[in-house]
Order: structure tokens, then C-alpha cells, then sequence
């Protein structure tokens, strides 16, 4: 299934979920991922790989100037993204890191973030999941 950008996104927040959708099938692919699964939870576009945890992107009206990463809450990635990149992202509780719209997501680490969870079963053994700082 392919996600349809939703139609309340303003034209900049297009443009940052392409660059993170994008991001997430180059990993999936660069990587020898498999498929990237695309579906809607909770409204929000999601994309997962086997063997990874789900990742869901989304602006929210309410926070206009930012776009969400969600990652499941039950995981140590939010944690670990916190203690090696801990002033890459705005971070919301356990669940979720947040990237200014007028920042590129290629000046921060987020591709290193995404692989982490796409790649989570294999790493979350691992001190730091695997994790190397910015």
C-alpha cells in the first residue's frame, strides 16, 4: 500500500514527509531490509520492515512548526536517541522526536535513528542499540 500524503499537510510538511519517506526506503533498501509495509495507525502513515519496529511520521495542526517521528513506546529507542543525540531533536516523552519544518532532516541524525528501528530485533541487544554519537 502507498500512503497518500494527507491533505492537511501545508506544502512545507509535504515536503519533509517525503524526505523521511524517502529516507526510510533508502535505508530499507541500502540495507537489504525487505519491503517497506506503509499503512495508517491512528491515521498516521506508518512503515515498518520485518525485523523492525514501526515508525509513524506526522504534522500535527497543533504544532505547526514541527514534524513527528514516532517510535513504539515500549522500546529503548526514544531512550537511547536521547542519551546519544541528546540535542539533535526535540523529544515528546518516550514515543516521539521532533524536527523543526525549516530544518533539513539530513542535518541531523535521523537516518541513524531510522535504521536503529528499522533494524531494532537484530540491535536492541546491543549497548546503545548499536548506536555511534554524532
Amino acid at each position: 500500500m502507498t500512503i497518500i500524503i494527507p491533505d492537511k499537510y501545508p506544502e512545507i510538511a509535504r515536503a519533509q514527509f517525503n524526505a523521511i519517506r524517502n529516507e526510510i526506503w533508502h535505508i530499507a533498501t541500502a540495507h537489504e531490509l525487505g519491503k517497506v509495509e506503509e499503512s495508517l495507525k491512528w491515521g498516521e502513515p506508518s512503515f515498518s520492515v520485518q525485523g523492525g519496529s514501526p515508525i509513524r511520521i506526522d504534522w500535527k495542526d497543533k504544532t505547526p512548526e514541527i514534524f513527528n517521528v514516532y517510535f513504539h513506546c515500549q522500546t529503548r529507542l526514544i531512550d537511547t536517541f536521547k542519551e546519544v543525540y541528546p540535542n539533535s531533536f526535540t523529544y515528546q516523552g518516550n514515543r516521539a522526536l521532533s524536527i523543526p519544518l525549516t530544518k533539513s532532516i539530513y542535518d541531523t541524525p535521523l537516518n541513524q535513528c531510522l535504521l536503529i528501528a528499522m533494524t531494532y530485533h537484530k540491535v536492541k541487544h546491543l549497548p546503545l542499540l548499536g548506536a555511534q554519537p554524532a
